[in-house]
């Protein structure tokens, strides 16, 4: 019992050494890796950052012909900081578990690695390093599956006279008849939205505003589904369902930051297209931004044909 508590709390080596199969592996390790980044579901880890502190292990085949001191034969240290880096820039996550799970799925992409041990703690969160660790092989990564296409939608923003106009179905029509996905997008409703008087508070009271009207866009056709993750996002883009976007979530957790601010909605709108590699962009009772982030092609109803 004490070895196997002890081993609970060794360094991923001894754990990858303890529960070795019969047969020689290679390791290679990162030990002691620490990066700052915002991290965590609970609202005081939102909008700061906090170190974290990665040490992996990589069981990797061995190489039967020679090395000759060549490092293109060999998985490089690299590989491991690289699959951090890669993680942590894709978008903000609360849960530690998500993360170490990414990073192992992606080095497990590696031809030579086997195993992969992972383990991240949290250095600041408490008196002491509070953290996951996880075990993952190749034979349960998804490595022989070729990612699917997401596919790119078309992006319809209603003003607040469209969700109003007696046309919206005619135009929720239109749209629907073509071939790519649709994503619809709303502003705020024309009613006061509370002021705090603190930039994060607000921010988030005017995300749920949007969310609110966005509601009343469902209400209206009962085609419209209010959707706020990537994941509902993707599975109602292949599916043929039309979405409405509830903005806070992913919002919140991008984490290179939104473009424009909640109040701005047909800029935040824009911002949010090129961040789904919109095809199109349609602004319906508004004009188009002045510069979207990416080329879209896009299309203004003007406010007198509502």
């Amino acid at each position: 019992m004490s070895s196997e508590i002890r081993l609970a709390f060794a360094h991923p080596s001894e754990r990858s050494e303890a529960t070795a199969a019969r047969g020689p592996l290679d390791r290679i390790s990162l030990r002691d890796h620490i990066v700052e980044v915002e991290i965590g579901a609970f609202q005081a880890e939102r909008g700061t950052t906090q170190r974290i502190c990665f040490n992996i292990v990589v069981e990797v085949r061995p190489l039967t012909d020679p090395i000759d001191d060549d490092v293109d034969r060999i998985l490089s240290y690299d590989r491991v900081t690289e699959a951090i880096a890669y993680e942590l820039a894709a978008e903000r996550l609360n849960l530690l578990e998500t993360l170490a799970d990414r990073v192992a799925e992606r080095i497990l992409l590696e031809p030579q690695a086997v195993r992969a041990f992972v383990r991240i703690e949290k250095l600041d969160r408490g008196p002491g390093a509070l953290g996951v660790e996880i075990v993952r092989g190749k034979d349960k990564a998804h490595h022989d599956v070729v990612e699917e296409e997401r596919p790119h939608p078309r992006l319809a923003f209603l003003s607040n006279e469209a969700i109003a106009s007696s046309n919206l179905t005619g135009w929720i029509d239109q749209l629907e008849n073509r071939e790519r996905p649709l994503i619809l997008c709303v502003g705020a409703a024309d009613m006061p939205v509370s002021q705090t008087g603190h930039a994060m508070t607000q921010r988030r009271i005017d995300l749920l505003a949007i969310e609110q009207n966005a509601w009343v866009l469902a209400a209206r056709d009962h085609r419209c589904v209010v959707v706020s993750t990537r994941t509902e996002l993707d599975w109602a883009m292949k599916n043929g369902q039309i979405c409405v976007w509830a903005p806070s979530k992913i919002v919140l957790d991008a984490v290179d930051g939104q473009s424009a601010a909640p109040s701005d909605a047909v800029a935040l709108a824009a911002w949010f297209a090129a961040t789904f590699e919109a095809s199109e962009m349609m602004v319906i009772g508004g004009a188009l931004p002045d510069a979207p982030e990416t080329p879209l092609r896009s299309i203004s109803v003007d406010q007198a044909q509502l």
